[in-house]
């Protein structure tokens, strides 16, 4: 018998004990590290038995005997499906949240509770309904931040107990049903037209009283643009009166003096040597001499000139006419000036010392009116 056969078949058994030696120690080597994320935590348990928490990085535990259940460390984000729930004033909402919570003692997480997202987000749902059916439908609408409030406060308790801290809660939407959609706008548009036609006759009540204050300061000016008219007028038909007298006086002298000097010259013509003049007439010739020739005539005949008496030129203002003169013309340039500033003072708006404005006269207006108990008395 030839034992080639056999050796080769013995040889063949040795290598394939071999080679599964090998590959029972590398799936042995395998077994015993246990890689762990810089972001997580691993449980280990042995034969069931809960042993320790696995750090990041490489950790070495018994080959077959032993699992891990990894836990991310992270901020992590649950989703709270949409619930409905029943105001306190009997309105039907719905609204969803966002949960965001952190894994502080893994073995809490899993020891304490079975799944604690799913613990998180039904315990978040729960938790809404009931905060939602504490309030008032317009305090679920506008008090966002006190619901998170509320749905934190009362997450913090129970998940504390299984290593999770909630983080922060957000409430994303809250509606009304369809129904009270619809009376909402309804009451917001009336509530707008309402505010749209107080506006309006506001508006046309100030402009009222606006117009009114325009027109009486342009009523003032105008008033006052003609008083200083007829002042100027007035003083000028005085300055032109006194003129005018001068004037006659004037041309009355002169024609009783060239008058006078005709009569004289027929006189002369006459046979007669003897001649009799009036003093009036001596006295014109006399002034009419010096205004001619500049002599001193008329002083040294001692005659009297015929002008106004003191109390006539007084009332005339004969002697101060060029300074009523030099204060119509500053007067009149002062109130131009004054005229010109308070037109611009109203151009641009501006209300002079007796004028009240817009708003004081509405508030005024609205003192007057009589209150509801004032006119029952009344009545």
């Amino acid at each position: 018998m030839d034992p080639t056969p056999l050796q080769f078949g013995f040889g063949f058994g040795l290598v394939s004990i071999g080679l599964l030696f090998l590959l029972l120690v590398v799936i042995t080597l395998w077994q015993s590290f246990e890689i762990v994320d810089a972001y997580e935590k691993k449980t280990l348990t042995v034969f069931g038995e809960y042993r320790k928490l696995l750090e990041p990085g490489i950790n070495l535990i018994p080959p077959f005997v032993s699992r891990t259940y990894p836990f991310d460390m992270r901020t992590q984000t649950l989703d709270v499906p949409r619930q409905e729930a029943i105001t306190r004033d009997n309105s039907p909402v719905t609204a969803d949240a966002v949960v965001y919570i952190k894994v502080m003692d893994a073995k809490k997480a899993f020891l304490e509770v079975d799944d604690y997202k799913k613990a998180v987000s039904n315990l978040a749902q729960t938790t809404l309904r009931a905060v939602l059916g504490d309030m008032e439908l317009d305090d679920t609408l506008n008090k966002r931040q006190e619901i998170n409030a509320k749905i934190r406060k009362e997450l913090d308790e129970p998940t504390d107990e299984w290593g999770i801290r909630v983080e922060s809660v957000e409430v994303r939407e809250v509606n009304p049903s369809k129904d009270v959609q619809q009376a909402m706008e309804q009451q917001t548009s009336a509530e707008r037209r309402r505010r749209a036609m107080i506006l309006e006759a506001q508006g046309e009540r100030r402009s009222a009283v606006e117009q009114a204050e325009g027109d009486k300061q342009s009523n003032i000016i105008r008033a006052q643009g003609e008083k200083q008219s007829q002042i100027l007028e007035a003083q000028g038909d005085a300055i032109s009166t006194v003129l005018r007298a001068r004037s006659a006086e004037s041309m009355g002298e002169r024609a009783i003096i060239e008058r006078g000097m005709e009569t004289l010259e027929e006189i002369g013509k006459g046979e007669s040597t003897t001649f009799v003049l009036p003093q009036e007439l001596t006295s014109l010739v006399g002034r009419y001499g010096k205004a001619l020739s500049g002599s001193d005539v008329q002083e040294m005949e001692g005659l009297d000139g015929k002008e106004f008496d003191d109390d006539t030129r007084k009332m005339l203002g004969l002697d101060d006419i060029d300074e009523i003169l030099g204060q119509i013309e500053e007067s009149a340039e002062m109130d131009v000036e004054e005229l010109e500033k308070e037109a611009e003072a109203v151009k641009a708006g501006g209300a002079g010392a007796d004028i009240k404005s817009a708003d004081e006269v509405i508030q005024e207006m609205d003192e007057e009116e009589p209150t509801d108990g004032e006119v029952e008395r009344e009545t």
